[in-house]
């Protein structure tokens, strides 16, 4: 299959460029720079923004991923997150109206996250479960109204966990935790969905062989304790800070992430064969291989 990764570049997007050429793809990046595309991979020139331009770099590809992000590293940051707002809002506006004029591409696999779920308490949450989108979240949600306006392709909407591994925004989230930041949003006993960068990737890919819909990624899901404990070990730190939950709920960024989401991705699983390498937080997700 011939795909076009946007988003090549970043966390998601280089193990998912990997994962594709290892499966026999034949894989093209768009980009503002080709020294910046991933081994293997084609470099289109292009622009999120612009419906000509992604005309332009769609033409010999059966499929598109989007995987295009601008998450901040700092919570509080207005301007970083409207840019990732813009991202995920305008950048799916244009990607739907140029794959409307390009027929040969035939899927759309479109990225999103799971923070967009109501806190469930201890139950698992499927993807029929009710959504409450908030201040760094609703673009997801919009992102994926966009793309499954284009009912005559294949659209796959995914729902992803956090990710955690050997990036740049865990490093970020580390090193302030030997600073004594917080690594628990909320509390201890609830329930939080992680996955590892490179089983995201897998995902998406396999998200390719996927009827259209909604589907949850995610490692299975872990009390917060857990996690932290797994963080903690990785920062290096005695044991994990949580921050309490009525005070998390009083950030807005953060907001989501200290509800208490027990994730089922069992949907996926059985569409696609797919299922996590590292299913449990360990020592493995913080290490390059």
């Amino acid at each position: 299959m011939r795909v076009l990764v946007i988003g090549a570049t970043g966390v998601l997007g280089r193990p998912a460029v990997t994962r594709l050429l290892a499966d026999g793809h034949e894989v093209s990046a768009l980009t503002h720079s080709s020294s910046r595309v991933p081994a293997g991979a084609k470099a289109v020139a292009g622009d999120l923004f612009s419906v000509d331009s992604l005309v332009a770099a769609l033409r010999g590809h059966d499929a598109v991923v989007n995987l295009a992000t601008r998450i901040p590293a700092k919570l509080t940051s207005k301007a970083a997150w409207a840019l990732n707002d813009q991202v995920r809002r305008a950048g799916s506006a244009a990607l739907v109206a140029a794959v409307r004029q390009v027929e040969e591409v035939r899927i759309v696999v479109q990225e999103g996250i799971s923070f967009v779920y109501a806190d469930g308490g201890s139950a698992l949450l499927a993807e029929e479960a009710s959504l409450r989108p908030g201040v760094v979240t609703a673009s997801s949600v919009e992102a994926h109204s966009n793309v499954a306006a284009l009912t005559d392709r294949t659209v796959v909407r995914l729902r992803i966990g956090t990710l955690l591994g050997p990036d740049p925004m865990t490093s970020t989230l580390l090193a302030a935790a030997r600073r004594g930041a917080p690594l628990i949003m909320g509390a201890r006993t609830d329930w939080t969905t992680a996955i590892h960068p490179t089983d995201a990737a897998a995902a998406a890919v396999a998200a390719l062989d996927a009827p259209s819909g909604v589907y949850n990624v995610g490692a299975p899901p872990v009390l917060k304790r857990d996690l932290g404990a797994a963080l903690a070990a990785a920062a290096g730190v005695r044991r994990a800070r949580a921050l309490p939950k009525w005070l998390v709920s009083r950030i807005p960024p953060a907001e989501p992430m200290g509800r208490s989401q027990r994730v089922d991705s069992t949907k996926l699983m059985t569409a696609t064969g797919w299922k996590c390498e590292r299913p449990v937080p360990g020592p493995d997700w913080f290490t390059e291989d």
